[in-house]
């Protein structure tokens, strides 16, 4: 095994691309680093390279370019010693349906080289935790969706994993099992030693789980911070206006007048003017007085959907 370079980061990324083949780029050189104990959210649509991300930081897709390391442990040099340290719940299930649940833990311990008293103690303690001991000695085919799920997420953790992937953990859920999910994962905070990164397509996953989020668009990300900070990138508040006719015309009159600012932008009908130095009395005073054609006009404060559009062009489609 290679000696782990010094690192304090516990995810170290930097310049990573993979091309499949026949050209498709599907990560075009991203750059991000995780701290210890920190959960960091990639958040994009289905396409945007997030699972391919997780792919090669797990260690089952390997980079065209670029490095990327846990804990100092390079993923494409040294595999082996990143697998030790981490561990990985695929968006696709993996657990064995013909299997009870406490034996899909078992057996994950015992490939993880965890001493079997310790492993008795830990499956117990998390069946519990997550809520499955009731149901632990019942086949898994039996399991609803969400009871699979946090099966899933408690078997990653018995070899008590410094690095956690969860990749789109609550897709396919519905509703109600999908915020029972995020309380559960949200829950792993408590466990302040491992670093957890997650990708979402969710908005108010991204906002209630992750202390930073990468926003991935096209292979590349297009933002980066907390989802607090990204929100106050837009100002404290936006002024929405539905135009009749051509919004980007409207658009580039209010810009033109200093009405709106560089950050302003349209999708379809609608034009979203954030507001920074000018209050939102003054500013839809001022739109009402260039005499632009407005359907309807309102303020509300920014959300991750308005950043995404900002960034992107494109709705971030759940």
């Amino acid at each position: 095994m290679r000696q782990r370079t010094d690192s304090t980061l516990a995810i170290d990324v930097r310049g990573l691309h993979k091309t499949y083949a026949g050209g498709v780029e599907a990560v075009r050189g991203i750059d991000f680093g995780v701290s210890p104990g920190e959960v960091f959210g990639l958040l994009g649509p289905n396409g945007a390279g997030k699972s391919t991300t997780v792919g090669m930081l797990t260690t089952t897709i390997r980079p065209t370019a670029g490095t990327a390391s846990l804990l100092g442990f390079d993923v494409a040099t040294d595999p082996l010693a990143a697998r030790r340290i981490s561990a990985v719940v695929f968006q696709e299930a993996t657990v064995d349906r013909s299997l009870t649940g406490r034996r899909n833990m078992a057996i994950h311990a015992r490939l993880w080289g965890v001493e079997p008293a310790d492993a008795l103690q830990r499956i117990d303690a998390l069946l519990g935790s997550f809520g499955l001991a009731e149901l632990a000695d019942r086949p898994v085919e039996t399991y609803s969706g969400g009871e699979r799920r946090r099966l899933e997420i408690a078997r990653a953790l018995v070899s008590s994993p410094r690095v956690l992937f969860l990749d789109e953990p609550t897709v396919g859920l519905d509703t109600r099992i999908r915020y029972e999910l995020m309380d559960l994962i949200d829950g792993l905070r408590e466990r302040g030693e491992m670093t957890t990164l997650l990708t979402t397509h969710y908005l108010d996953e991204a906002e209630r789980l992750c202390d930073r989020v990468a926003i991935v668009h096209g292979g590349r990300i297009v933002g980066l911070d907390s989802p607090s900070a990204l929100r106050a990138g837009l100002g404290p508040e936006l002024v929405e206006l539905r135009v009749r006719g051509d919004a980007s015309a409207a658009l580039d009159s209010l810009q033109a007048r200093g009405i709106a600012g560089d950050d302003a932008f349209t999708v379809g009908a609608t034009v979203t003017v954030p507001l920074h130095r000018r209050t939102a009395r003054n500013a839809m005073a001022a739109i009402t007085e260039l005499g632009i054609a407005t359907e309807a006009m309102s303020t509300r404060q920014p959300t991750l959907d308005d950043v995404y559009l900002r960034l992107t062009g494109d709705r971030l489609a759940a």
